[in-house]
């Protein structure tokens, strides 16, 4: 379309838009934001480098203002803002960015609690000797040189590096589409890794890491937990844990203070600072009272004084979990290979640099073979020069011009253009018999030279052994100490540390609510006492399980659907022991119309031995058992796993804990219980039904309750509904076999009530007994005698009107027992806090 006599072409605007982003997005990722695999750098920080090496600020010069060398770099070779250009050189010269900072600068360059530098104007800088070996061989032909952007100069594509500085300084950065990030590492560690694989390039990358061992952090830290360190190494992608290093100082009044001395990579101290003080003032953060920042000239150290009666070692976890004083690094190793971005793990990161270092070695050795050559070309025209002496002196006199004289020697010596030149240009002084042998001499050392560079370029192993002693003086002139450490055996966070290991009462009441309070909330109370308030609970509702359980045990939920489900005791919100917990339903992901219906408190799911020695005994109302080993439950899941298949009209009413030793004793409503030894019971996968454990007396009959115990070691304790119980022998009831109707537990009148509950105790027992209106009350089973098998029992608690018993749970001997006498604290109107 003609306009004016312009052209004007109709361009799709989604196309254009595609081909323009596509285009900008790889000028992005291959010339601005991700490193070469060779020299680690990105195009900014090669130019920087390359631009202070042509000015000739090295590491032995005085410093030049920074304003010079960024116009210079941004003159001749990076043609973008001032700003990327300086701030990319502080960043090289920052002691706690760069592990091996590559600027050597003077004046301010910032901090670690993010304060900007001081302008290009007032800082000076120059390069560091780590720098110079970067760039060292570079006027050798080992790099390609390509045009800058107006083609009027020449720039590298990428450096020589005698230092593995991918590794050594890592990277980050953010192109379009994908990201780079990547650690550094110890200069020690990096060398050894690569020597290792130069001497075997078969060496798998297991062996690899025992080298290499983790990344090494400039602002130290420890390492928390080694796997994400392991993937990441494998595969190039990783999250690595990285926490603060602390430490505990306790002063002279007992005071205990947390002293930060490092802190995380990439964090800045300032804002750490401030999060912790925001913390203390939201009241996220209990315990801390005060925070100093103390830092100097002499390293760092943050202060935080911790209040009295807090424990520093909870404090600090808190801190770590809440603050940047653990943080995670997620390592992301994406790197340009022959100008193609791709993810590389540890391996191929080494196999390229030592590749490139081999290419720069050959070219190194061809240049400096060209130019001994030469030389050795010169040095045998003037060795000839200097045996016909006289004449050659009579040729050059004769002529007219010295072009003359050269073509006439050309002629006379059969000589070449330029071994006639420098003949024509010799001084008188070379022809002194003094100078004429160092002529031979130098002859003949250049001859030496050559051969041996020949045989670097005829050599694949000579060229690899040149490449390890160069890694190896690297590491003999810059290596240092490592500064981040490693705890191999903690694996991320563990939500235990920040809960003292306490003993806690959970209750669940009858329509689901949950929560547990700390044991010593409780109280000892006399046989026959009235109880006191123990949870105020909707209309309706009563407490129905009570367990005893410590802060770091891991609960097990059974529904009486046959589900089971998992949760951390402290992940159990608290309550005091007035409130009425929340709802299971908001805490695991139970169907509506299921409820839980027993509860297994487990030590350690991660102790193997544990899971392979115990199992979980299951009984359900209509008397179906079934037993399997509790490794089938060690690994939780978000939505629960099937425990039992319950058939039609059943459900679940009670799990244990056993050791495959046991017997168990099942109970029936009607009051008959029986007993037989686990062994009779097999093992079972975990969707299996089970097998008949006892047969019930009639249609209404069902079991309520099941206990797991060692022969001879506990007593049983049976309680009726209108709170008589009785504690007998375990002896008393023989043992038959499974899937019988079993022997008479108790005798059962209207004055007791049908049976409710079974337990096994001891003397050290505290029984815990809840009445359907809330009432709690704690005996201690000392106080109950043992009796008969066929007797009515004796009278546990006073049930007033028309309450009856809930629940009755055995709870261990209560810390501080209030002794005889005690008031019956009931309040009927105690108000509750909701804690939902």
């Amino acid at each position: 379309m003609e306009n004016g006599g312009e052209k004007i072409i109709k361009i799709n605007i989604e196309e254009e838009m595609k081909s323009s982003y596509i285009d900008y997005s790889m000028s992005v990722i291959v010339s601005r934001a991700l490193p070469d695999v060779r020299d680690g750098m990105k195009p900014v920080h090669r130019r920087v480098l390359y631009g202070m090496n042509e000015l000739g600020v090295t590491s032995n010069k005085p410093y030049k203002k920074s304003a010079r060398i960024v116009g210079e770099v941004m003159g001749k070779y990076h043609p973008h803002g001032d700003s990327s250009v300086y701030m990319t050189m502080v960043r090289m010269a920052q002691p706690w960015s760069l592990r091996y900072p590559l600027v050597d600068g003077q004046g301010n360059f910032g901090s670690v609690d993010g304060d900007s530098p001081a302008a290009m104007r007032y800082t000076e800088a120059r390069m560091k000797k780590i720098a110079e070996e970067m760039l060292a061989d570079l006027e050798k032909d080992t790099v390609d040189m390509a045009p800058n952007f107006d083609e009027s100069l020449k720039e590298p594509t990428v450096l020589p590096s005698k230092i593995p500085n991918l590794l050594v300084n890592g990277a980050s950065g953010i192109a379009v589409g994908m990201a780079t990030n990547m650690a550094p590492h110890n200069i020690n560690d990096a060398v050894d890794a690569i020597c290792a694989y130069i001497d075997n390039h078969d060496i798998d990358i297991e062996e690899l890491i025992r080298i290499i061992k983790a990344p090494d952090f400039p602002t130290g830290g420890t390492i928390y937990g080694y796997n994400g360190v392991k993937e990441s190494y494998r595969t190039g992608r990783g999250r690595i844990i990285v926490r603060a290093k602390t430490s505990i100082e306790v002063s002279p009044t007992g005071r205990e203070k947390i002293i930060v001395h490092e802190i995380p990579y990439q964090v800045n101290k300032l804002e750490l600072i401030l999060r912790i003080a925001e913390l203390i003032n939201e009241k996220k953060i209990e315990g801390i009272s005060n925070v100093n920042d103390e830092s100097d000239r002499n390293g760092m150290r943050i202060v935080i004084d911790v209040k009295k009666d807090a424990i520093s070692n909870v404090v600090l976890n808190t801190l770590l979990k809440h603050t940047a004083l653990q943080t995670s690094f997620g390592v992301n190793n994406v790197v340009l290979v022959h100008g193609r971005p791709k993810l590389l793990n540890l391996k191929d990161l080494i196999r390229h640099f030592v590749e490139h270092r081999h290419e720069v070695v050959i070219r190194r050795t061809q240049f400096e073979l060209r130019q001994a050559e030469k030389r050795a070309h010169i040095l045998e025209g003037l060795i000839i020069a200097c045996d016909h002496i006289d004449e050659v002196i009579r040729i050059i006199r004769g002529s007219k011009t010295p072009e003359e004289a050269r073509n006439t020697l050309m002629e006379r010596f059969s000589l070449t253009d330029v071994q006639a030149s420098a003949i024509v240009d010799m001084r008188l002084r070379q022809l002194t018999g003094l100078e004429q042998d160092k002529l031979r001499a130098e002859y003949e050392e250049i001859e030496k030279l050559i051969t041996h560079l020949q045989e670097i370029l005829a050599s694949v192993e000579l060229r690899m052994e040149i490449v390890k002693s160069e890694l190896i003086e690297m590491k003999q002139l810059y290596g240092d100490e490592r500064r981040t450490d490693i705890v191999y055996a903690s694996e991320e966070f563990n939500p235990e540390d920040f809960y003292a290991d306490e003993e806690m009462v959970i209750t669940i009441s009858h329509m689901g609510y949950i929560k547990r309070t700390p044991l010593s909330e409780y109280k000892v109370q006399n046989r026959g006492g009235v109880g006191s308030k123990g949870s105020a609970t909707r209309d309706e509702d009563f407490l129905e399980h009570m367990i005893m359980a410590t802060m770091h045990n891991t609960m097990l939920f059974f529904t009486e659907k046959g589900k089971c489900f998992w949760l951390k005791v402290y992940e159990i919100p608290e309550g005091t022991k007035q409130a009425k917990g929340r709802a299971i339903q908001n805490l695991l992901n139970i169907e509506p119309d299921d409820k839980v219906k027993a509860y297994i408190n487990l030590l350690d799911l991660k102790d193997t031995d544990y899971i392979n020695s115990n199992y979980i005994v299951l009984c359900s109302k209509k008397g179906i058992i079934k037993k399997t080993t509790l490794e089938a439950y060690s690994r939780p899941r978000q939505n629960g796993v099937n425990a039992i298949t319950i058939k039609e009209g059943d459900q679940l009413l009670e799990a244990k804990l056993t050791n495959g030793e046991k017997d168990i004793m099942l109970a029936v409503k009607s009051g008959k219980a029986i007993r037989f030894p686990e062994h009779k019971v097999r093992p079972m996968g975990r969707t299996a039904s089970g097998v008949r454990g006892i047969t019930l007396n009639d249609e209404e009959d069902e079991v309520i309750g099941m206990i797991c115990i060692e022969p001879e070691k506990a007593n049983v304790l049976v309680v009726s509904e209108n709170g008589y119980g009785k504690r007998s022998d375990i002896e008393d009831y023989r043992i038959t076999n499974r899937g019988g109707k079993g022997v008479k537990t108790i005798n059962l009148t209207e004055k007791t009530g049908k049976l409710i509950s079974l337990i096994d105790v001891t003397d050290e027992d505290n029984l815990m007994i809840i009445t359907k209106s809330g009432l709690t009350i704690r005996l201690e089973v000392s106080s109950l005698r043992v009796m008969g098998r066929n007797t009515q029992g004796v009278r546990l608690i006073n049930l007033r009107n028309d309450d009856a018993i809930a629940a009755v749970a055995k709870v261990s001997a209560a810390k501080e027992e209030e002794r005889e006498g005690e008031e019956n604290d009931v309040n009927p109107d105690a108000s509750f806090e909701e804690s939902v």
